[in-house]
């Protein structure tokens, strides 16, 4: 007897249905091409026909257009706000045009020269010491990230303050002093600036997840003493620094060689640094940028900041050279004013070995020193003249006018009463001159 569904049809004639017409299961998880072809489909939850829609492709197109479209708007809010979280700090457009002798200074479209100023103090009103001063030139040219350290120590003209260590210029003017100092002594032109205290050295470091840098036992050992921080590094050899490590390192000058090595740990640190932006994107390059940005005080732009960003993963690239100054075969220990300081021996030869280094002109640097040569030669002379020839002119002179007269050289040392020409400061010649004290060479 055949068994009837409700239907009325026997079930044996379901079965043959549902074998020939091979339905499928609609439970499954995922349908079959032929399936999904279907512009319609019964959806047996409630038995109701559903539609589907296809998407043209100019709406596709326009979906995916303004998606993109506010995620670039949202990259450019933020790379703007990153831009723009630095101190900026102008100058004036013409800080110097020569140098001391009179010569334009030095300047490449292809090079930027970048004064970098690590200060233990950026309170307003208070510009602090420099504890580090360094030239880094952006080399197009040559395809160079150089780096120059300018020893703190260097006896040196500082405008409008006479003689002085070199680091002086920054606590009487600032930056913008700093760089007129380096402009008028060496004839180059330092086209930006950007200075940076010890908290936020620190957290630039740290913003990078520290960085690997070489050193010795005894390195270690002053790091672990002095920076405070519960990392305590052990032995010699490749260590990786957190900020306050890396901090402290840049300080030390508790060695041999003194504020010779303490240059030379500076700009591993630098190198060091470098080293770890070349593994970032420009997306991690404008975090960092965001990050570093309300920890420096810069007059660089914004739109020159930008274009830096940029092409950071160029000049990342690029191979990095070191050089300091004053040369080992050009400096002498001195005391003057019972400062203990360091004499440039030859000024002339000081300003070649820079202009070669950073622009690898041996030509151009020549050309310069001869000048340079020859205008103290005729000074010099010129002075001797003036000297003789006015000698009974000076004893009428009365003291009120006399004075007048030496406040307004710019100069004239406020301290030492040193005369200032380029011959003397060769010659090491100074009346209040003590014995030389041993520097020792790195």
């Amino acid at each position: 007897m055949k068994h009837m569904s409700k239907s009325g049809k026997s079930n044996e004639y379901i079965r043959k249905t549902n074998s020939n017409n091979r339905i499928k299961n609609p439970r499954r998880d995922s349908y079959d091409d032929n399936y999904n072809n279907h512009s319609k489909y019964v959806d047996i939850s409630s038995g109701k026909t559903i539609k589907t829609r296809k998407l043209s492709f100019k709406k596709i197109a326009s979906l995916t257009f303004f998606t993109i479209l506010g995620l670039l708007g949202g990259l450019m809010v933020y790379a703007y706000t990153a831009l723009n979280s630095y101190n900026y700090e102008g100058l004036p457009e013409e800080t110097e045009t020569v140098d001391e002798f009179g010569n334009d200074l030095i300047n490449d479209s292809q090079v930027l020269n970048v004064m970098l100023i690590g200060s233990d103090s950026m309170s307003v009103g208070d510009h602090g010491r420099s504890d580090s001063l360094l030239i880094v030139s952006l080399d197009l040219k040559h395809k160079k990230i150089k780096v120059t350290s300018l020893m703190r120590d260097i006896w040196i003209n500082i405008p409008g303050h006479g003689k002085d260590r070199f680091n002086a210029a920054y606590a009487y003017g600032g930056p913008q002093l700093t760089i007129s100092t380096i402009e008028k002594t060496f004839g180059i032109r330092i086209d930006r600036y950007m200075v940076v205290d010890f908290d936020g050295f620190s957290k630039i470091v740290d913003t990078l997840g520290g960085i690997d840098i070489e050193l010795t036992a005894n390195e270690c050992a002053y790091i672990n003493k002095y920076s405070g921080d519960p990392h305590t590094l052990r032995g010699s050899g490749m260590k990786h620094l957190t900020g306050l490590q890396a901090l402290h390192h840049s300080r030390n000058r508790n060695s041999i060689g003194s504020d010779y090595d303490r240059t030379k740990r500076q700009r591993n640190v630098i190198h060091a640094i470098i080293e770890k932006l070349k593994t970032a994107n420009v997306v991690q390059i404008t975090d960092f940028i965001s990050t570093v940005g309300p920890l420096v005080t810069t007059n660089f732009k914004t739109s020159e900041i930008g274009k830096l960003g940029a092409s950071a993963p160029e000049y990342l690239s690029y191979t990095m050279e070191e050089f300091r100054l004053p040369t080992n075969d050009n400096v002498r220990g001195e005391t003057y004013d019972k400062k203990m300081v360091l004499v440039i021996n030859d000024i002339v030869k000081a300003k070649k070995d820079l202009l070669n280094f950073i622009y690898e002109d041996d030509n151009m640097a020549q050309k310069e020193s001869d000048k340079i040569k020859s205008q103290s030669s005729t000074q010099t002379k010129s002075n001797s003249t003036s000297s003789s020839s006015s000698t009974n002119s000076q004893a009428k002179n009365s003291t009120a006018k006399s004075s007048t007269s030496n406040s307004n050289r710019s100069y004239q040392s406020q301290k030492s009463n040193q005369t200032t020409t380029p011959s003397t400061e060769s010659s090491g010649s100074s009346s209040k001159k003590s014995s030389s004290s041993a520097t020792t060479k790195k």
